[in-house]
C-alpha cells in the first residue's frame, strides 16, 4: 500500500526500479513549492495505474528544475471494474473547474465537458474554448495529485446534446441528475460492472428537450435527495453515494 502522506508528482512514465529524473513544472514544483530536499521520499505517477515510493537523491532548482530520484517500491493499481463517467455541464466562472476539482477528489473516472443549452459558458471553438479545457484538465490533473489517486480522470473535448445522447446509449447505466423527479438514485439497480454516466445539468437546470433527448438515448432521470444542489457539487454528491452503493470503496 502507497504511503497517503506523500507528495504525488506526474511523470511521463514510472520505472519499476533504479534511478529516474523528474523533471519540467513538476520538477519546479517539488525543488521550489515543496522544497523536498535529498534524502526526502514522494510518491511518482503516470497518472495511469503506475506508481512508485522514491528517494530523492539531488535537486537542481530554477527554471531547469531537476529532481533525481532513486525507486524504493513499485505498484501498479487497477481501475475500478464499475467506472463513472460524469458528464458536466459548462458552468459560469469557477464553478465548473470547482465541479471538476470536487469530481476528481471524489473518484470520477473521466469527465465530458456538455454544452448544454442553459450554459451561461459556451466555450465556442478557438483559443478561449481550448484555454478554458485546458484549465478544466489542469485542475483534474492537480486535485488528482491532491487526493494522491493513481489514475488522472480524462477530460475529453467539450460535447453537444446530440453527440451526449450517442454517449448515453454506449453506457450500462445513465442518469441525469433533476431535483423534481420522483425516482431516487438508491431506487435504481445499479450494475456490478461497467461504465455509468452522471449528466449533471447547469445552473438553469436541463431543458426539457435535453432531457427528452438523452431519455429517449436511455437515461434515466433521478435526484439524489431532498434538496437542490448546484451543478459544481452535484456530481461529487453523487460519486460519494454510488462509492456507498456499489463496490467502488471496497
Amino acid at each position: 500500500m502507497p504511503d497517503t502522506t506523500l507528495p504525488v508528482f506526474l511523470a511521463a512514465s514510472v520505472p519499476a526500479s533504479g534511478r529516474t529524473v523528474l523533471d519540467g513544472e513538476e520538477a519546479r514544483h517539488a525543488a521550489t513549492v515543496r522544497r523536498l530536499r535529498t534524502g526526502e521520499r514522494l510518491v511518482l505517477s503516470d497518472g495511469a495505474g503506475a506508481m512508485a515510493r522514491c528517494v530523492v537523491e539531488g535537486v537542481q532548482a530554477g527554471r531547469d528544475a531537476l529532481v533525481t530520484l532513486s525507486v524504493e517500491s513499485y505498484w501498479t493499481e487497477e481501475p475500478p471494474a464499475l467506472r463513472v463517467l460524469v458528464a458536466q455541464a459548462l458552468a459560469k466562472g469557477d464553478r465548473g473547474e470547482l465541479a471538476v476539482e470536487l469530481a476528481t477528489e471524489a473518484g470520477v473516472d473521466a469527465i465530458v465537458p456538455w454544452r448544454a443549452a442553459r450554459s451561461v459558458a459556451k466555450w465556442e471553438d478557438g483559443g478561449r474554448g481550448e484555454k478554458a479545457l485546458g484549465r478544466w484538465r489542469a485542475t483534474a490533473r492537480a486535485a488528482a495529485k491532491q487526493a494522491r489517486r493513481a489514475h488522472v480522470p480524462e477530460v475529453t473535448e467539450p460535447v453537444t446534446t446530440g453527440e451526449l445522447a450517442g454517449l448515453v446509449a454506449t453506457m450500462s447505466l445513465a442518469v441525469v441528475l433533476e431535483s423534481d423527479v420522483p425516482d431516487r438514485l438508491t431506487d435504481l439497480r445499479l450494475p456490478d460492472t461497467g461504465d455509468v454516466l452522471l449528466v449533471v445539468g447547469p445552473e438553469g437546470g436541463v431543458t426539457d428537450e435535453e432531457l427528452r433527448a438523452l431519455r429517449d438515448a436511455g437515461a434515466r432521470a433521478v435526484r439524489l435527495g431532498t434538496t437542490v444542489l448546484r451543478t459544481s457539487t452535484a456530481a461529487a454528491v453523487a460519486l460519494g453515494a454510488l462509492g456507498a452503493l456499489t463496490t467502488r470503496w471496497q
